[in-house]
Protein backbone atom coordinates (compact mmCIF):
# COMPACT_ATOMS: atom_id res chain seq x y z
CA UNK A 1 0.00 0.00 0.00
CA UNK A 2 2.36 2.85 -1.26
CA UNK A 3 1.73 6.24 -0.77
CA UNK A 4 -0.78 5.94 2.22
CA UNK A 5 -1.44 8.11 5.44
CA UNK A 6 0.87 6.52 8.35
CA UNK A 7 -0.10 4.72 10.27
CA UNK A 8 -3.10 2.91 7.90
CA UNK A 9 -6.23 3.37 9.41
CA UNK A 10 -7.63 -0.36 9.22
CA UNK A 11 -11.64 -0.67 9.13
CA UNK A 12 -12.05 -3.47 11.36
CA UNK A 13 -14.57 -5.52 9.60
CA UNK A 14 -15.53 -2.45 8.08
CA UNK A 15 -17.09 0.14 10.69
CA UNK A 16 -17.89 -2.79 12.76
CA UNK A 17 -18.80 0.25 15.58
CA UNK A 18 -21.51 1.06 13.56
CA UNK A 19 -23.14 -1.50 11.76
CA UNK A 20 -23.36 -5.48 12.19
CA UNK A 21 -19.59 -6.55 11.20
CA UNK A 22 -19.15 -7.85 7.32
CA UNK A 23 -21.55 -6.56 5.92
CA UNK A 24 -21.82 -4.27 3.11
CA UNK A 25 -22.73 -1.23 5.02
CA UNK A 26 -20.16 -1.62 7.36
CA UNK A 27 -17.66 -2.00 4.92
CA UNK A 28 -19.52 1.61 2.81
CA UNK A 29 -19.46 3.25 6.21
CA UNK A 30 -15.48 2.52 6.71
CA UNK A 31 -14.91 4.08 2.78
CA UNK A 32 -16.69 7.18 3.63
CA UNK A 33 -14.89 7.67 6.55
CA UNK A 34 -11.76 7.76 5.41
CA UNK A 35 -10.75 3.86 6.17
CA UNK A 36 -7.28 3.67 4.24
CA UNK A 37 -8.18 -0.25 4.50
CA UNK A 38 -10.76 -2.78 5.39
CA UNK A 39 -10.16 -6.52 6.99
CA UNK A 40 -12.45 -9.29 6.23
CA UNK A 41 -12.15 -12.34 7.93
CA UNK A 42 -12.34 -15.22 5.03
CA UNK A 43 -14.05 -19.25 6.13
CA UNK A 44 -15.43 -21.44 3.18
CA UNK A 45 -18.12 -22.78 2.19
CA UNK A 46 -19.56 -26.55 1.52
CA UNK A 47 -19.61 -26.08 -2.23
CA UNK A 48 -15.72 -23.91 -1.73
CA UNK A 49 -16.83 -20.48 -1.71
CA UNK A 50 -15.14 -17.92 0.23
CA UNK A 51 -17.01 -16.34 2.83
CA UNK A 52 -15.96 -13.17 5.06
CA UNK A 53 -17.64 -13.85 8.63
CA UNK A 54 -15.66 -13.45 11.97
CA UNK A 55 -15.45 -17.18 12.39
CA UNK A 56 -16.44 -20.31 10.61
CA UNK A 57 -19.08 -21.10 13.88
CA UNK A 58 -22.13 -18.40 12.44
CA UNK A 59 -24.76 -18.46 15.60
CA UNK A 60 -23.82 -15.36 17.17
CA UNK A 61 -23.51 -12.87 14.06
CA UNK A 62 -26.61 -14.55 11.48
CA UNK A 63 -30.48 -15.07 12.13
CA UNK A 64 -29.31 -19.01 11.09
CA UNK A 65 -31.16 -19.77 14.24
CA UNK A 66 -34.17 -18.42 12.94
CA UNK A 67 -34.21 -20.65 9.92
CA UNK A 68 -36.37 -24.23 11.03
CA UNK A 69 -35.11 -25.36 7.38
CA UNK A 70 -31.96 -25.32 9.02
CA UNK A 71 -32.23 -26.80 12.52
CA UNK A 72 -30.47 -29.76 11.57
CA UNK A 73 -27.71 -28.40 10.97
CA UNK A 74 -26.36 -27.50 14.26
CA UNK A 75 -24.17 -29.56 16.05
CA UNK A 76 -20.51 -29.75 17.64
CA UNK A 77 -16.89 -29.52 16.76
CA UNK A 78 -13.71 -28.82 17.95
CA UNK A 79 -11.81 -26.33 15.94
CA UNK A 80 -8.39 -25.46 16.57
CA UNK A 81 -8.60 -27.24 19.85
CA UNK A 82 -12.02 -25.51 21.04
CA UNK A 83 -14.86 -27.15 20.92
CA UNK A 84 -17.92 -25.51 19.71
CA UNK A 85 -21.44 -25.79 19.54
CA UNK A 86 -24.05 -23.97 16.74
CA UNK A 87 -23.87 -23.58 12.57
CA UNK A 88 -21.16 -23.74 10.54
CA UNK A 89 -20.08 -22.23 7.15
CA UNK A 90 -18.29 -25.38 6.32
CA UNK A 91 -21.99 -27.25 6.65
CA UNK A 92 -24.23 -25.47 4.16
CA UNK A 93 -23.70 -23.98 0.24
CA UNK A 94 -23.60 -20.40 -0.37
CA UNK A 95 -26.76 -20.95 -2.08
CA UNK A 96 -27.98 -21.62 1.71
CA UNK A 97 -25.90 -19.45 3.48
CA UNK A 98 -27.33 -16.18 1.09
CA UNK A 99 -30.45 -16.81 2.86
CA UNK A 100 -29.08 -15.79 5.86
CA UNK A 101 -28.86 -12.10 7.39
CA UNK A 102 -26.35 -11.09 9.73
CA UNK A 103 -27.07 -9.85 13.38
CA UNK A 104 -24.79 -7.87 15.72
CA UNK A 105 -22.30 -10.09 17.46
CA UNK A 106 -22.01 -8.16 20.38
CA UNK A 107 -25.55 -6.33 20.87
CA UNK A 108 -25.34 -5.48 25.04
CA UNK A 109 -22.55 -3.00 23.75
CA UNK A 110 -24.11 -1.65 20.70
CA UNK A 111 -27.68 -1.74 20.64
CA UNK A 112 -27.81 0.84 18.00
CA UNK A 113 -25.95 -2.01 15.55
CA UNK A 114 -28.66 -4.55 16.47
CA UNK A 115 -31.34 -1.97 14.87
CA UNK A 116 -29.78 -3.41 11.94
CA UNK A 117 -30.10 -7.36 12.62
CA UNK A 118 -32.08 -9.29 10.61
CA UNK A 119 -32.02 -6.69 7.24
CA UNK A 120 -28.53 -7.25 5.51
CA UNK A 121 -26.96 -10.12 3.71
CA UNK A 122 -24.02 -12.21 4.00
CA UNK A 123 -21.02 -11.28 1.71
CA UNK A 124 -18.70 -13.48 -0.34
CA UNK A 125 -15.15 -12.72 -0.80
CA UNK A 126 -16.23 -11.63 -4.40
CA UNK A 127 -18.45 -9.27 -3.27
CA UNK A 128 -15.83 -7.36 -0.99
CA UNK A 129 -13.87 -7.89 -3.91
CA UNK A 130 -16.27 -5.88 -6.31
CA UNK A 131 -16.98 -3.31 -3.59
CA UNK A 132 -13.50 -1.76 -3.31
CA UNK A 133 -12.98 -1.72 -7.07
CA UNK A 134 -16.41 0.52 -6.90
CA UNK A 135 -14.81 2.71 -4.52
CA UNK A 136 -11.48 2.85 -6.12
CA UNK A 137 -12.80 4.88 -8.84
CA UNK A 138 -12.52 7.76 -5.99
CA UNK A 139 -9.33 7.00 -3.82
CA UNK A 140 -7.42 3.56 -3.89
CA UNK A 141 -8.51 1.62 -0.41
CA UNK A 142 -6.76 -1.20 0.43
CA UNK A 143 -7.65 -4.78 1.69
CA UNK A 144 -5.98 -6.47 4.93
CA UNK A 145 -7.38 -10.47 4.36
CA UNK A 146 -7.44 -12.31 7.36
CA UNK A 147 -7.64 -16.00 6.43
CA UNK A 148 -9.21 -17.92 9.33
CA UNK A 149 -8.54 -21.70 10.52
CA UNK A 150 -6.67 -22.46 7.82
CA UNK A 151 -5.19 -25.90 8.97
CA UNK A 152 -8.71 -27.05 10.08
CA UNK A 153 -10.30 -25.85 7.04
CA UNK A 154 -7.46 -28.60 4.94
CA UNK A 155 -8.49 -31.09 7.30
CA UNK A 156 -12.11 -30.90 5.78
CA UNK A 157 -10.88 -30.75 2.19
CA UNK A 158 -11.16 -27.23 1.99
CA UNK A 159 -7.33 -25.87 1.22
CA UNK A 160 -8.17 -21.93 1.64
CA UNK A 161 -4.73 -20.91 0.02
CA UNK A 162 -6.35 -22.68 -3.18
CA UNK A 163 -9.33 -21.10 -2.58
CA UNK A 164 -7.73 -17.72 -1.86
CA UNK A 165 -5.43 -17.53 -4.86
CA UNK A 166 -8.22 -18.77 -6.91
CA UNK A 167 -10.90 -16.36 -6.20
CA UNK A 168 -8.45 -13.71 -6.61
CA UNK A 169 -7.34 -14.25 -10.07
CA UNK A 170 -10.87 -14.79 -10.66
CA UNK A 171 -11.71 -11.07 -9.75
CA UNK A 172 -9.30 -9.77 -11.48
CA UNK A 173 -6.79 -8.68 -9.11
CA UNK A 174 -3.00 -9.08 -9.25
CA UNK A 175 -0.98 -11.35 -7.05
CA UNK A 176 1.20 -8.25 -6.40
CA UNK A 177 -1.91 -5.74 -6.03
CA UNK A 178 -0.44 -2.97 -4.06
CA UNK A 179 -4.02 -2.81 -2.31
CA UNK A 180 -3.71 -6.29 -0.64
CA UNK A 181 -1.75 -7.81 2.44
CA UNK A 182 -2.77 -11.43 3.58
CA UNK A 183 -2.59 -11.77 7.21
CA UNK A 184 -3.02 -15.11 9.38
CA UNK A 185 -2.66 -16.26 13.07
CA UNK A 186 -0.91 -19.20 11.38
CA UNK A 187 2.37 -19.21 8.63
CA UNK A 188 1.67 -22.47 7.20
CA UNK A 189 -1.05 -20.81 5.12
CA UNK A 190 1.01 -17.48 3.93
CA UNK A 191 3.53 -19.76 2.85
CA UNK A 192 1.17 -21.80 0.78
CA UNK A 193 -0.05 -18.60 -0.67
CA UNK A 194 4.02 -17.54 -1.82
CA UNK A 195 4.26 -20.89 -3.21
CA UNK A 196 1.02 -20.30 -5.37
CA UNK A 197 2.32 -16.86 -6.61
CA UNK A 198 0.39 -14.43 -4.57
CA UNK A 199 2.94 -12.11 -4.05
CA UNK A 200 1.24 -9.38 -1.66
CA UNK A 201 2.74 -8.39 1.50
CA UNK A 202 2.10 -11.27 4.28
CA UNK A 203 1.52 -10.51 7.96
CA UNK A 204 1.87 -12.59 10.75
CA UNK A 205 -0.91 -12.44 13.89
CA UNK A 206 0.35 -12.93 17.02
CA UNK A 207 -1.62 -13.91 20.16
CA UNK A 208 -0.65 -12.62 23.92
CA UNK A 209 -0.64 -16.20 24.74
CA UNK A 210 -0.58 -19.99 22.94
CA UNK A 211 0.64 -21.48 20.22
CA UNK A 212 -0.37 -20.95 16.34
CA UNK A 213 -2.81 -24.10 15.21
CA UNK A 214 -0.51 -25.30 12.57
CA UNK A 215 2.23 -25.60 14.84
CA UNK A 216 0.31 -27.37 17.02
CA UNK A 217 -1.19 -29.83 14.22
CA UNK A 218 2.42 -30.48 13.34
CA UNK A 219 4.02 -30.46 16.74
CA UNK A 220 1.76 -31.27 19.48
CA UNK A 221 2.81 -30.14 23.04
CA UNK A 222 6.67 -28.78 21.69
CA UNK A 223 4.63 -26.68 19.06
CA UNK A 224 6.64 -22.58 19.46
CA UNK A 225 4.30 -20.45 21.64
CA UNK A 226 3.29 -17.14 19.77
CA UNK A 227 5.93 -15.25 21.97
CA UNK A 228 8.67 -17.11 20.96
CA UNK A 229 8.28 -15.06 17.28
CA UNK A 230 8.96 -12.17 19.23
CA UNK A 231 12.32 -13.19 20.72
CA UNK A 232 14.91 -11.44 18.27
CA UNK A 233 15.78 -14.73 16.76
CA UNK A 234 12.12 -15.14 16.16
CA UNK A 235 11.83 -11.86 14.64
CA UNK A 236 15.05 -12.69 12.37
CA UNK A 237 13.33 -15.87 10.86
CA UNK A 238 10.05 -14.13 10.56
CA UNK A 239 11.40 -11.68 8.26
CA UNK A 240 12.97 -14.27 5.76
CA UNK A 241 9.27 -15.61 5.51
CA UNK A 242 6.55 -12.72 6.25
CA UNK A 243 6.57 -8.86 5.83
CA UNK A 244 5.05 -7.77 8.48
CA UNK A 245 3.84 -8.81 12.25
CA UNK A 246 0.30 -7.78 13.97
CA UNK A 247 0.13 -8.18 17.76
CA UNK A 248 -2.59 -7.71 20.19
CA UNK A 249 -2.74 -3.64 21.23
CA UNK A 250 -1.78 -4.71 25.02
CA UNK A 251 1.25 -6.05 23.78
CA UNK A 252 2.32 -2.24 22.97
CA UNK A 253 0.47 -0.99 25.98
CA UNK A 254 2.36 -2.88 28.75
CA UNK A 255 5.33 -1.20 30.19
CA UNK A 256 8.60 -1.83 29.90
CA UNK A 257 11.43 -1.53 33.53
CA UNK A 258 11.90 2.18 33.02
CA UNK A 259 8.04 2.59 33.09
CA UNK A 260 7.70 3.10 29.74
CA UNK A 261 5.76 1.46 27.18
CA UNK A 262 7.26 -1.61 25.79
CA UNK A 263 5.64 -1.04 22.42
CA UNK A 264 8.61 1.22 21.50
CA UNK A 265 11.10 -1.61 22.06
CA UNK A 266 8.79 -3.95 20.03
CA UNK A 267 8.10 -1.75 16.82
CA UNK A 268 11.90 -0.97 17.03
CA UNK A 269 13.15 -4.27 17.06
CA UNK A 270 10.42 -5.56 14.32
CA UNK A 271 11.22 -2.13 12.10
CA UNK A 272 14.55 -3.39 12.63
CA UNK A 273 13.70 -6.92 10.77
CA UNK A 274 12.31 -5.18 7.63
CA UNK A 275 9.03 -6.19 9.33
CA UNK A 276 5.93 -3.93 9.82
CA UNK A 277 4.18 -3.82 12.57
CA UNK A 278 0.36 -3.71 13.36
CA UNK A 279 -2.10 -4.06 15.92
CA UNK A 280 -5.51 -4.72 16.84
CA UNK A 281 -8.11 -3.97 18.12
CA UNK A 282 -8.63 0.21 18.70
CA UNK A 283 -12.19 0.32 19.97
CA UNK A 284 -13.63 3.22 22.49
CA UNK A 285 -16.09 1.55 24.49
CA UNK A 286 -14.99 1.11 28.22
CA UNK A 287 -15.29 -2.52 27.72
CA UNK A 288 -12.45 -2.77 25.24
CA UNK A 289 -10.02 -0.39 26.71
CA UNK A 290 -7.09 -0.90 29.44
CA UNK A 291 -8.37 -0.32 32.88
CA UNK A 292 -6.43 3.31 32.96
CA UNK A 293 -8.12 4.61 30.52
CA UNK A 294 -11.77 3.66 31.44
CA UNK A 295 -14.25 6.09 32.75
CA UNK A 296 -17.91 5.87 34.23
CA UNK A 297 -19.52 2.67 35.14
CA UNK A 298 -21.04 1.01 31.96
CA UNK A 299 -19.21 -1.25 29.75
CA UNK A 300 -20.51 0.21 26.23
CA UNK A 301 -19.78 4.09 27.57
CA UNK A 302 -17.02 5.78 25.80
CA UNK A 303 -14.00 6.05 28.43
CA UNK A 304 -10.63 7.80 27.58
CA UNK A 305 -9.92 6.35 24.59
CA UNK A 306 -8.43 9.11 22.73
CA UNK A 307 -5.50 8.70 25.14
CA UNK A 308 -4.87 5.18 25.01
CA UNK A 309 -4.83 5.40 20.90
CA UNK A 310 -2.56 8.66 21.12
CA UNK A 311 -0.17 6.48 23.22
CA UNK A 312 -0.54 3.58 21.05
CA UNK A 313 0.48 5.91 17.51
CA UNK A 314 3.23 7.42 19.54
CA UNK A 315 4.56 3.60 19.08
CA UNK A 316 5.60 4.06 15.63
CA UNK A 317 3.22 1.30 14.72
CA UNK A 318 2.55 1.00 10.83
CA UNK A 319 -1.21 0.18 11.05
CA UNK A 320 -4.02 -0.26 13.37
CA UNK A 321 -7.45 -2.13 12.94
CA UNK A 322 -10.32 -0.07 14.86
CA UNK A 323 -14.38 -0.46 14.63
CA UNK A 324 -14.37 3.02 14.50
CA UNK A 325 -12.47 4.46 11.20
CA UNK A 326 -13.68 8.09 11.96
CA UNK A 327 -12.41 8.18 15.42
CA UNK A 328 -8.69 6.61 14.46
CA UNK A 329 -8.62 8.78 11.68
CA UNK A 330 -9.05 11.73 13.68
CA UNK A 331 -6.69 10.47 16.23
CA UNK A 332 -4.00 10.07 13.35
CA UNK A 333 -4.92 13.40 12.06
CA UNK A 334 -4.96 14.92 15.23
CA UNK A 335 -1.32 14.29 15.81
CA UNK A 336 0.15 15.17 12.21
CA UNK A 337 -1.44 18.75 13.06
Amino acid sequence: MVGRPHPLIIGHRGASGYRPEHTASAYQLAFAMGADAVEPDIVATRDGVLVIRHENEISGTTDVSAHPEFADRRTAKTVDGKRLHGWFTEDFTWAELSTLRARERIPKLRPSNAGFDDRLPLLRLRDLFALVDAEDAGRSIGMVAEIKHATYFDSIGLPLADLFAAELAAAGWATDDERLTIESFELTVLDQLREHGVGAPRVFLIEKAGSPADAVAASGSKAPKYADFLTETGLRNLGARVQGVSVDKAMLLRQDAAGGPSGFALVEQAHGHDLRVFTWTLRPENHFLSAPFRSGVRAADFGAWEEEWNLILSTGVDGVFTDHPDLAVLARDGRSD
